[in-house]
C-alpha cells in the first residue's frame, strides 16, 4: 500500500506540474470551491494516510536515507503546491522546486522499499 501512494503521489507531482503550464498557457482561472477544493481535498487525505504508512515503514525498517522529517516536508509541499498549481500567478520556480524535492523523497522512499524487499 505504502509503495502504491508513494508512486501515486510521485504521478502527483508530475500532474501538478502539468496542470500549472496548461492553466498558464490558457490563462485560466479555476473556480476554488468547485475545481481546486475538492481536488486538494482529496490529495490531503491520500497524504495524510502516506504519512502514517512511511512511519510505520521508518520505525520498523529504519531505512538508511528516510527519515521522517522528508516525509512531512514532502507532504507539506505537495499539500501546497497541489493547490498552488491551479493559479497562474504561482512562482514559476519556485513551484518547480517544491516538485522537484517532493519527487525526490518519493524516489528515496520507493528506493528504501525495494532494498528492504531485496534484502528479504
Amino acid at each position: 500500500m505504502l509503495q502504491q501512494i508513494t508512486t501515486q503521489l510521485y504521478e502527483e507531482c508530475d500532474n501538478s506540474w502539468t496542470r500549472f503550464m496548461q492553466i498558464r498557457e490558457q490563462q485560466y482561472e479555476p473556480d476554488f470551491f468547485d475545481e481546486v477544493r475538492p481536488y486538494a481535498n482529496q490529495i490531503h487525505e491520500l497524504l495524510n494516510e502516506w504519512q502514517q504508512l512511511a512511519e510505520q515503514f521508518i520505525v520498523e525498517y529504519h531505512p538508511k536515507y528516510v527519515h521522517m522529517v522528508q516525509i512531512n516536508n514532502a507532504a507539506e509541499q505537495i499539500d501546497q503546491f497541489v493547490v498552488q498549481s491551479f493559479y497562474i500567478k504561482t512562482s514559476k520556480k519556485r513551484l518547480y522546486q517544491s516538485i522537484q524535492a517532493a519527487k525526490y523523497t518519493c524516489e528515496t522512499l520507493l528506493s528504501a522499499m525495494r532494498e528492504v524487499v531485496d534484502e528479504s
